[in-house]
């Protein structure tokens, strides 16, 4: 029996739980089942919201600045090929840094950003005419022209970092991999343009072709 009035109590309590304050509203602060004493200075702290204001400060301002010498997360510098595209010289590098795996995987992930981040200016082959151009956009270069197929691949990370001329940097936006990523797939672009049926290197694909 005393297990009965055990399991209906439990019952009770789960179901004014679940069901019997919703939607309801009070005039006082819930009943505090923690004391201050049990948790100094952390029960009632400020919740400050995004360019609030802080008493607390000097300035006034919740938002502080970031302490000197901080580096954001994933932002260590440790190759310079890899976060700047030069060489030890300052030269830009040629080709991709080594701790790359230049695959099929990683050129689709080149494609999926450049679609979103270039694609809208320099067009989906490369050739400048994006859907701005529609709406008043200047001239966008464009990747086939010979100067381009011609430096290095450095310097297309270097552009994509920092900017150039109208085009705004996007280092915010894309981690060092992913600006090699796109590097990738332009050169892919540019080369798809020049490309004959001898760069088949699938034998099936050669075979079909007639080329062996």
């Amino acid at each position: 029996m005393r297990h009965v009035y055990l399991v209906t109590a439990f019952l009770v309590v789960l179901t004014v739980s679940v069901f019997g304050l919703r939607g309801t509203k009070f005039s006082h602060p819930p009943m505090d089942v923690f004391p201050e004493w049990a948790f100094p200075g952390m029960k009632h702290q400020p919740r400050y919201k995004p360019q609030g204001t802080s008493a607390f400060f000097a300035d006034g301002r919740a938002d502080r600045p970031l302490p000197a010498g901080v580096v954001p997360r994933n932002a260590l510098r440790t190759d310079d090929a890899l976060h700047a595209g030069r060489n030890a010289d300052g030269s830009f590098v040629r080709g991709f840094p080594e701790p790359l795996v230049i695959d099929a995987k990683f050129m689709a992930h080149g494609r999926e950003r450049y679609a979103i981040y270039c694609q809208p200016c320099h067009g989906a082959v490369g050739d400048g005419n994006g859907i701005t151009k529609q709406y008043g956009m200047g001239a966008t270069p464009t990747y086939h022209d010979e100067r381009l197929r011609s430096v290095p691949e450095g310097e297309l990370f270097n552009v994509i970092t920092h900017g150039k001329g109208n085009m705004l940097p996007y280092a915010d936006k894309l981690s060092p991999e992913e600006r090699w990523a796109v590097v990738l797939y332009v050169r892919a672009l540019q080369r798809a343009q020049t490309g004959s049926a001898s760069d088949v290197i699938d034998a099936d694909a050669k075979k079909s072709l007639g080329l062996q």
